[in-house]
């Protein structure tokens, strides 16, 4: 694969199979919503309102913690659902029984981009909240600073082109200016079907299978390295 000549202003990461594995996701952060929501919901009435009564509206007729349950057993990216999850996930962090899984390779990549005068971003189907926290909260320390902007579902689905406009839209940049970096092929296409420039991670530990029609990389070196990036001040 040839170097990419000229770099982007802006890089807009996925978390999950991009930062960070998903087994953590799935297999940490999943469970520990789960297991927390019916005593986050009991003791939470005020914070949860909102959010039940926008579940009722989407599944009316039905207990929306039923709702919420089923919702999370087929990992639905629903907003409300996402919302939840954030809240439930920020006590855990807070508290200290969470703390955000990146891989070996993003920190110091993250902070050399950074560095280098490079802007970063996120874009994920977990809440912003969900986002600043895994984060801030992660095993490299408080990496928050670094980013310029954080975007959820609110702006639309991964896999439909518009959300990449509306983010490119909200930053005040041209989609070219923009690299998207995700280990899902429908999204990257999404995102190139903006005008966004594409990479994707394909990492082993979490099995990603390499698709057609996007440039690869195996880590953020790698991308650092592909598409000229900074890597330090």
């Amino acid at each position: 694969m040839r170097r990419v000549t000229t770099p982007p202003r802006l890089v807009l990461t996925d978390i999950e199979g991009t930062t960070t594995a998903i087994s953590f996701v799935h297999q940490v952060l999943f469970p520990f919503a789960a297991e927390a929501l019916d005593g986050y919901l009991a003791a939470n009435p005020a914070e949860a309102a909102p959010i039940l009564a926008e579940v009722s509206a989407m599944e009316p007729g039905r207990p929306p913690a039923e709702t919420l349950r089923a919702w999370m057993a087929a990992d639905a990216k629903v907003t409300p659902l996402k919302t939840l999850q954030g809240l439930i996930w920020r006590q855990g962090y807070q508290d200290r029984r969470l703390k955000g899984h990146l891989w070996p390779d993003v920190a110091d990549a993250l902070r050399g981009w950074h560095a280098g005068g490079l802007e970063l971003a996120v874009y994920s189907s977990g809440s912003e909240e969900a986002q600043r926290l895994i984060f801030g909260h992660s095993v490299a320390g408080d990496l928050v600073p670094l980013f310029r902007g954080f975007f959820d579902t609110r702006m639309g689905g991964k896999r439909e082109a518009p959300s990449y406009t509306a983010i490119a839209e909200a930053l005040g940049l041209f989609p070219g200016d923009i690299l998207f970096l995700s280990d899902v092929g429908l999204e990257l296409d999404a995102a190139q079907s903006a005008g966004m420039r594409t990479c994707q991670l394909v990492r082993p530990e979490d099995k990603t299978v390499a698709v057609a029609g996007h440039p690869e990389a195996r880590d953020f070196v790698q991308v650092t390295t592909l598409f000229g990036l900074p890597s330090g001040g």
